[in-house]
């Protein structure tokens, strides 16, 4: 853990993230915050402030009456969308390509990410009936740790994703060997920082681990099932990535094997919906 912290506060020093989204996320996770707090924290970020009017107005949304202003567009979308708009947009330039490289991609980490968000936002709604912004939030960020990896010890990284394509085991077994931590222990430390909704932060923590016991509604159990159903779409981290699926997961989707067969010929669909919450801007 303490090799974990160490890359954290390097990542966090760098300033890789927005300064104005982290102060966002914070503020949305503080009870006494007001919306004038809001108008004026995301005023700080004219582009953030275009980018919010973008969403808010767009065909996701299909409002009759345009939105121009920062209040009313932060009461369209709600707390959590906004946290979640927040959070993509802060993700979506560090996830760019930064060079060429063989074992990983962040282009492709980002597609995975994304679809793992709709996902899993639609297995929360459309399997158990539950709001679905907090599993979309864990799927966007759920390997978010790679990314720390990839910015503080590139090279140990990248000898980490070539061992794990050469050979059987889990990804996380030779970050830990060849890094000392894996990308599970550093995405958790950064949904802590953010303070994230604990369910988030357990559900980051433990996506890789196969689990005796883990609720099939639960964040942790959601992800689980979202990443083994993306990989059956090739939508993977890395290519020929074959997802963790606990156990008591496995039994849960036998058993409601036309539900999730339903879901998933609805999945393209509903990406192709949301391409506006999740793809870069074109230059």
């Amino acid at each position: 853990m303490a090799i974990a912290q160490t890359l954290f506060e390097k990542f966090i020093t760098a300033k890789t993230l927005p300064h104005v989204a982290i102060r966002l996320t914070k503020l949305i996770s503080d009870e006494n915050s007001t919306m004038k707090d809001f108008e004026n924290m995301i005023k700080m970020d004219p582009t953030l402030v275009l980018r919010l009017l973008n969403v808010v107005n767009s065909s996701y949304y299909a409002l009759r009456q345009k939105v121009d202003s920062i209040s009313r567009a932060v009461v369209v979308l709600g707390m959590n969308n906004l946290r979640n708009m927040i959070v993509t947009e802060a993700l979506k330039d560090i996830f760019k390509e930064s060079q060429e490289e063989s074992y990983f991609s962040r282009n492709r980490l980002w597609l995975h990410c994304a679809a793992v968000s709709i996902c899993s936002q639609m297995i929360s709604e459309r399997i158990f009936g539950q709001n679905g912004e907090d599993a979309f939030l864990c799927g966007i960020l759920h390997d978010i740790g790679m990314i720390v990896e990839d910015q503080t010890e590139r090279d140990l990284f990248n000898q980490s994703c070539k061992a794990y394509s050469q050979g059987a085991r889990p990804i996380i077994e030779h970050e830990k060997e060849i890094i000392g931590t894996d990308h599970c222990e550093l995405g958790h430390l950064l949904a802590k920082d953010w303070k994230l909704p604990l369910e988030v932060q357990e559900g980051i923590k433990q996506h890789h681990k196969a689990l005796k016991e883990v609720s099939p509604s639960s964040i942790t159990g959601i992800i689980q099932i979202s990443e083994y159903i993306v990989s059956k779409l090739d939508y993977t981290a890395m290519p020929g990535m074959n997802p963790v699926l606990s156990s008591p997961l496995a039994s849960h989707i036998r058993e409601n094997v036309e539900e999730y067969k339903a879901l998933v010929k609805d999945l393209p669909d509903e990406m192709s919906r949301a391409s506006d919450l999740y793809e870069s801007q074109k230059e």
